[in-house]
């Protein structure tokens, strides 16, 4: 038997019946022969307790004073759940994230791991003991307390899962496991038994609360199993792995964020190099942008809008007039209630139509599209807050995923030995592991991708109305043309602008179908590109690190490539250029991430 890492979030360890509960799970495990970690959050509510102490104290709290009172949280925890397996007769070792040998960097209140030691942790294990780590906290090289914002117990587990190379690490929940939407927005939401790293990740950072992004980052890059269990029942929850089946539905979840705003900059310069000035004016605040969306400039001028969570607007709004007085021109503008609503799923790469059929939900319901944003595997549409609840429920039931899939037998797999062999193979060296861990939260790009077989469409003044966007894209799908990116900006005087990219190859029959449509529209104007290329960067939590971006668009500046549109999401970021500059981009990223 190997290694489990079991992590309890704070409704799972709120008062004393809770944590026995965890700790008998914790001693269960134990006695069937596992090593066991469990790592543990705050209880209850007791994060937001201390935040709201120290708000009493100080309207302006120093963030390493802030990361010293929030780690107290865990440590209560750890103290009494190491009580409570005592008492069930099992020895354990409550350890803070000090002293189990998490060193992040300086960051307080949303610091990365950078190293974790694992000398004390196998001691402790190899003499018997269950292990109780304070999840959320480490300490930088200086020994100040660090914290790993919210949601950082999760990491914290499946990073330690990550350096022991754990068999499974499983994060008890309030939950039964992962839902194809949230239940308490969606009634009829299922769970799935299982789902991929790319869909979860995808999922978790569109607004799905199971999971912590980073954590699943660590999941996918070491392929460590996650499971997502119900704290309350012995239900076997959702696994999340990386798989080679066929998916058996085109969508697996859709995702909700209520409480975005839009950002955009108007009348910038239409010139290389603009990107990376904006992406590293919010890199220098650590935003995590969302939704960029850039149309095809006109006149010599662009414009890029993006999404941010509320709660940044003010710092976001700082670093785009920060940009446009740098660059000499343009303007900012921003808007506010507005909501995303996101489909994932690998079924998507292999079925034309799906943007149509998420389009087409929304236009039943009468519910206006404001930005688009598609990647592989996603697709996300900006909305008026007030139409959250019922567009989620909208493209749940448009997708059907209310209706339970019966599982096609694998491909290529006979049995389910064989598959669960595919599942948990992994490289079980740990030594092996931690050397290639210099920084654990290192940005990873596995590959730069190169598409010079598309071919772009613009469509511009479209009337704003809710149904246009279906119209466009179900016509594309009836003549069997696969819409691979879209990019739809905020609509001027009650018109919007709507790019897609198809294979070159159909460019002629797709602009016949576009011209024959646009007809009931007579103010609409339509251009096409065959010239172009799409170049992508690949990877893991590409959006959520800052970085990305600022690099990507640095270098193709350098290179003096332009860039004609945007779509970003957690596993790509790619970029529509002209195709004389593809193989110049191709080159400049590889060396840029050492590819």
């Amino acid at each position: 038997m190997g290694i489990i890492v079991q992590k309890f979030g704070g409704t799972s360890v709120a008062d004393a019946s809770k944590i026995k509960s965890a700790a008998a799970r914790a001693v269960e495990t134990f006695k069937k022969g596992h090593q066991v970690v469990m790592v543990v959050s705050a209880r209850g509510k007791k994060t937001d307790e201390l935040v709201a102490l120290a708000t009493e104290i100080t309207n302006n709290p120093s963030p390493r004073e802030m990361d010293v009172l929030l780690s107290t949280g865990e440590q209560e925890t750890i103290a009494l759940m190491s009580m409570a397996i005592a008492e069930l007769g099992v020895a354990a070792e409550s350890m803070t994230g000090t002293q189990i040998g998490i060193i992040t960097d300086s960051a307080f209140s949303k610091a990365r791991i950078q190293k974790i030691s694992t000398m004390r942790m196998h001691k402790a294990l190899d003499a018997g003991r269950i292990i109780v780590a304070a999840g959320f906290q480490g300490r930088d090289e200086n020994y100040n307390i660090t914290t790993l914002g919210r949601g950082g117990s999760d990491s914290t587990a499946t990073a330690l899962a990550a350096v022991l190379q754990a068999d499974e690490c499983q994060i008890y929940t309030d939950v039964e496991g992962v839902f194809t939407t949230d239940p308490r927005l969606v009634p009829s939401a299922r769970k799935v038994d299982s789902i991929t790293y790319e869909e979860m990740l995808e999922l978790a950072s569109l607004g799905a609360g199971v999971m912590h992004s980073r954590s699943i980052e660590f999941a996918k890059k070491y392929r460590i199993p996650l499971r997502v269990r119900p704290s309350f029942s012995d239900g076997e929850g959702t696994l999340i792995h990386a798989t080679h089946e066929e998916p058996d539905s085109v969508v697996t979840g859709v995702a909700l964020v209520r409480d975005e705003v839009r950002v955009t900059l108007l009348k910038i310069p239409d010139r290389p190099g603009v990107m990376h000035l904006i992406f590293s004016k919010m890199a220098e605040k650590k935003i995590a942008i969302d939704m960029v969306v850039q149309n095809v400039g006109e006149d010599g001028l662009a414009e890029v809008s993006f999404t941010v969570p509320q709660n940044e607007l003010a710092d976001t709004l700082t670093a785009a007039d920060a940009a446009v007085k740098e660059l000499g021109s343009g303007k900012v503008r921003h808007g506010t209630n507005l909501s995303k609503v996101s489909a994932v799923g690998r079924g998507m790469v292999m079925h034309s139509g799906v943007a149509a059929q998420m389009f087409k939900a929304l236009a039943d319901q009468n519910i206006s599209i404001s930005l688009i944003t598609t990647s592989d595997i996603k697709i996300s549409t900006l909305v008026d807050r007030e139409d959250a609840d019922k567009a989620i429920n909208a493209v749940h039931s448009g997708f059907f995923l209310d209706q339970a899939v019966t599982k096609p037998l694998p491909i290529g797999e006979e049995t389910e030995q064989e598959e669960e062999t595919v599942l948990v193979a992994r490289d079980r060296s740990e030594q092996e592991v931690i050397s290639r861990l210099p920084s654990m939260e290192d940005i990873v790009v596995s590959e730069v991708e190169l598409d010079c077989e598309q071919a772009r469409v613009t469509i511009r003044n479209l009337p704003d109305n809710p149904g246009v966007a279906a119209h466009v894209f179900e016509t594309a799908a009836e003549g069997g043309i696969n819409v691979d990116m879209i990019v739809q900006n905020i609509s001027r005087d009650e018109h919007a602008s709507l790019s897609f990219t198809v294979p070159r190859d159909d460019i002629d029959s797709c602009l016949k179908l576009m011209e024959n449509l646009l007809q009931q529209w007579p103010e609409t104007e339509i251009s096409h590109d065959a010239q172009i290329a799409k170049i992508s960067v690949l990877g893991i939590g590409l959006r959520s690190h800052t970085g990305v971006g600022q690099k990507l668009f640095a270098a193709l500046a350098e290179a003096n490539v332009n860039i004609q549109m945007i779509n970003t999401s957690e596993i790509r970021m790619s970029a529509v250029i002209s195709e004389k500059d593809s193989r110049v981009a191709h080159d400049v990223l590889s060396d840029t991430f050492n590819l």
